[in-house]
């Protein structure tokens, strides 16, 4: 609507605002076509020192998806990356393949600080067994961020061996590390008895449920040794 001013001539109507375009995303930052690629063209994308981190990052998350064995070496190369290491072992872990628990173990002795962390962690999540003796190892060395992970990590995979493990650890460790040590053997102890082995997981909550254990353990483990024994599941002789 125009207007009229004391000249008697018409005041030119404001000019529409525009609105401001957005800048289009470069080439190297458009995950869309990355998120389409099969395994291959993926592997080819992080082996190919021309790409970017962001084309790398991308090409990990989605191997997670579409990831075998042969993504393994490719992935695994980037566990010591400090800008893709985490990225790499989103890659890794849901790759049933051996060959990941391998070459996460053989990381263990490649890397420190939080990359180490990192790794002991993807160990935990994925269970490895044969991952227990270089665990334990670090649960008694000075780095403290990676001794806490592997106790978790000890809990994580439950197991004969692991349980024998931590129980030890609970005599030879003090303060932080000993409250996580017994926190790992709820969680191992759990691990047992989802695998059927429930003398082990009984005996085990029973040493957590020592009155020098820390308050909440021993409570969680008297907890679950009443519910078990009320259990109308629990087998009785």
């Amino acid at each position: 609507m125009q207007t009229t001013g004391q000249t008697g001539v018409a005041a030119p109507a404001p000019a529409a605002a525009q609105r401001p375009t957005k800048p289009a995303i470069p080439a190297e930052f458009q995950a869309a076509s990355i998120n389409r690629m099969d395994q291959a063209k993926l592997i080819q994308i992080l082996k190919d020192s021309g790409s970017t981190v962001f084309q790398k990052a991308k090409a990990c998350q989605r191997l997670a998806q579409v990831g075998a064995k042969e993504a393994v070496p490719a992935l695994a190369a980037l566990l010591a990356d400090q800008q893709l290491a985490h990225y790499a072992r989103y890659g890794l872990e849901p790759i049933p393949d051996p060959s990941v628990d391998d070459a996460l173990r053989d990381a263990l002795k490649k890397v420190e600080g939080s990359l180490l962390v990192g790794v002991i962690n993807s160990i935990g999540q994925r269970r490895d067994a044969g991952a227990v003796e270089p665990l334990v190892r670090l649960m008694y060395e000075s780095d403290a961020g990676a001794a806490l992970a592997a106790a978790a990590a000890l809990g994580r995979i439950s197991g004969p061996q692991a349980s024998r493990a931590l129980q030890e650890a609970l005599g030879r460790t003090k303060g932080a590390l000993r409250a996580a040590v017994a926190g790992a053997g709820l969680v191992c102890a759990e691990g047992l008895l989802a695998r059927g082995d429930r003398q082990q997981a009984v005996t085990l909550r029973q040493v957590l449920s020592r009155p020098d254990m820390p308050k909440a353990v021993r409570l969680g483990a008297m907890h679950s040794i009443i519910a078990d024994e009320t259990s109308l599941k629990r087998p009785r002789i």
